[in-house]
């Protein structure tokens, strides 16, 4: 199972409808310049380089292939093709039994010196009872499904199906991150009051989504559209999306901790993405290949301190104009399947982000954030399937970083390796 993905047909606890699926992933990793682990964060250590990337280490650690979760999906026949459908579903922590949490676990760092810092990041996974989904609807054959509720991206749905490491944290950036699924923050890769619909044409998928603005935790919305096409082995989708009031949180430095304790920073921007991506097969090996282009605006509804974002986190430092110059930041990947047994798959994976200079100098060294910057990582990992339920993997990851994107860093590159096992029904 993917880290978004959904119960199988064939999963043993179902029953008149209902079926309760759940994933449990845990393993052993050691990195070259790690942090501690966090109790809270979903990846629990730093897979890939991170400001607070320092020493080595050797740890336990959760979450390497799939988020550990568990959930309720139902499906009930009303007639002439039409079916009532829900999800409901939670994330947590193996390693803690916390409900996954990431602002929690930048709360802990709020203040604290970057050597001294337990592993952090920002996620849409923030401690809420039903933080993976938590939506129903009408599934209407060949007239479309439509649904209601708390849902994944459309871009997010696409990186499940056409990123190499089907979105692992351990091996994988753009699943460690999140920012691609979340066309620019992580916050966005699933998005609460949304309506979703689905519909499909012989090869031909359309997919619309929309959240409702001013509920919740902001005045803004999102909108985006999908367009995917398969064509026996070889499928492809094109995305967009547009998010208004698009919300990054971080910690806080010394001062800021003093003067507000236990609360965040948070820079707002309304955001535009596009992406395409393919996939093909030819017998055992499968071929992978993405891109996106976000573009990243000064808010059109610019955010006071003192809002409560996901969580219910208070943010009392807020950046309204860090795009003055519009930040762009490309994602590319590719990657290769191989099934060397019907139980043992082998796949390899590059990954590379660039960022352009939207300081207004055209500066492209690391004193400054906004300088342009690029990132890049290569993952290899096999992955042998005991049965249906258990399987056994271990792989690795390098990463590096430079200009703009490596401000801050104690260290520009990493390595980490991760074995572990995934229990899945």
């Amino acid at each position: 199972m993917g880290a978004g993905g959904t119960a199988g047909a064939d999963d043993a606890l179902a029953w008149r409808g209902l079926t309760l699926y759940g994933t449990v992933d845990l393993g052993v990793a050691w990195l070259s310049h790690g942090a501690p682990l966090s109790p809270d964060f979903p990846p629990g250590l730093p897979f890939v380089i991170q400001k607070f990337s320092d020493r080595a280490i050797v740890s336990i650690a959760p979450n390497g292939l799939s988020q550990s979760r568990l959930g309720l999906a139902g499906n009930e026949a009303l007639g002439d093709g039409v079916s009532v459908i829900f999800r409901l579903e939670t994330g947590f922590q193996p390693t803690s039994g916390a409900l996954t949490d990431g602002p929690r676990s930048l709360v802990a760092a709020d203040g604290v010196p970057l050597k001294a810092q337990t592993t952090s990041g920002d996620t849409g996974r923030a401690g809420q009872a039903l933080q993976g989904a938590a939506w129903a609807g009408l599934d209407g054959g060949r007239f479309g499904a439509l649904t209601f509720g708390r849902q994944n991206s459309l871009l997010l749905d696409d990186l499940i199906a056409y990123d190499p490491q089907a979105q692992s944290y351990a091996f994988s950036p753009i699943g460690y991150s999140g920012v691609a699924s979340g066309a620019g923050d992580t916050q966005d890769a699933r998005f609460d009051s949304a309506v979703k619909y689905v519909v499909s044409r012989g090869p031909v998928r359309l997919t619309l989504q929309h959240q409702f603005g001013g509920v919740g935790r902001f005045a803004g919305g999102a909108d985006e559209v999908d367009l995917g096409l398969r064509l026996g082995a070889v499928s492809a989708d094109a995305a967009y999306g547009h998010i208004d009031n698009a919300i990054a949180v971080a910690s806080l430095n010394a001062a800021q901790a003093a003067a507000a304790p236990g609360t965040l920073a948070a820079t707002i921007s309304d955001n535009t993405a596009l992406s395409a991506q393919a996939k093909g097969k030819v017998g055992p090996l499968t071929l992978y290949g993405g891109y996106e282009h976000i573009v990243y605006a000064n808010p059109s509804h610019p955010l006071a301190p003192g809002f409560r974002d996901i969580g219910g986190y208070v943010v009392s430092v807020v950046n309204d104009t860090a795009y003055v110059h519009h930040r762009i930041l490309q994602i590319y990947w590719v990657g290769a399947r191989f099934a060397l047994t019907r139980s043992l798959d082998v796949t390899g994976a590059w990954y590379r982000f660039d960022q352009n200079s939207y300081r207004g100098d055209g500066c492209a060294d690391a004193g400054a954030p906004a300088c342009a910057g690029s990132f890049s990582a290569v993952s290899g990992v096999a992955d042998y399937r005991l049965n249906r339920h258990l399987d056994l993997y271990g792989g690795v990851i390098g990463s590096r970083v430079s200009g703009g994107l490596a401000a801050g860093f104690l260290h520009t590159a990493s390595v980490a390796t991760m074995g572990g096992v995934r229990f899945g029904f």
